[in-house]
């Protein structure tokens, strides 16, 4: 399997002159899903087609990480992008991509933080179709890593300033258990792309997602506490009633 997370990582490592070890020491895991091998979930990877894309800028080790969830994104949405974030280094693919004339770049950031002029509460509407251009698709830029690290892509990436900036308010609370969370209110990557996904009309694909982190952490918390995985446990019968699955 290829997609963009999983580049970004091998691209990473190739260039790494110290290897990451993730927590828990050096355990065998599977190189598709990164979970334990006894806990592998490949088999019940979901897809969905979208219209939107995300752009993933990834803080400097989110890539390595086994609970990093953008990697879940890059697994369902076809259209994912994943960037290692610098300060002083911008990849020219990034700017190509956030200035491709069929996609419409919106940044997900709270609004508490950002010039209230660029806030808005939904994703842009798509531009309509002319004779010379297909009409625009939306492109969620997502910054995934820790809150300090978001805080810092954001302020520093003056390539986003032209972008509006799309505030989310989540009518529940956040279900993710894999890290501690800096804020009470704080999202995990997967789920604000999954929020994203609704917002822009796209209800089964955000499904697909939610239900894909859902078992995903499921079965990496089991592997942590070497406990068998009920797999008529309902994350499980969610994701299995989004059938078909992707091909392994």
């Amino acid at each position: 399997m290829s997609h963009a997370v999983f580049r970004l990582r091998a691209a990473r490592m190739a260039a790494s002159v110290k290897p990451f070890v993730a927590r828990g020491g050096a355990a065998i895991r599977c190189e598709r899903c990164r979970l334990l091998r006894a806990y592998c979930v490949c088999d019940l990877q979901p897809h969905a087609d979208t219209r939107a894309g995300v752009c993933l800028l990834m803080g400097d080790t989110e890539a390595f990480k086994p609970s990093n969830t953008g990697w879940l994104i890059a697994d369902v949405v076809a259209d994912t992008w994943a960037f290692g974030w610098s300060r002083t280094v911008i990849d020219p693919a990034l700017i190509a991509l956030l200035n491709d004339p069929q996609w419409q770049p919106c940044v997900v950031f709270p609004g508490e933080f950002v010039d209230p002029a660029r806030v808005i509460a939904a994703p842009p509407q798509p531009e309509p179709a002319t004779a010379s251009a297909p009409a625009r698709r939306p492109l969620f830029v997502l910054l995934d890593g820790t809150w300090s690290e978001a805080r810092k892509m954001f302020n520093k990436s003056r390539y986003l300033d032209p972008f509006p900036v799309l505030s989310l308010h989540p009518d529940h609370p956040s279900s993710y258990r894999l890290r501690r969370a800096a804020r009470d209110d704080h999202f995990c990557t997967a789920e604000v792309a999954a929020l994203c996904l609704a917002l822009a009309g796209e209800p089964r694909a955000a499904e697909a997602l939610s239900s894909w982190l859902g078992v995903f952490t499921e079965h990496y918390l089991k592997g942590k506490q070497n406990q068998p995985v009920d797999h008529e446990d309902p994350v499980h019968q969610r994701l299995r009633a989004l059938a078909p699955v992707a091909a392994p």
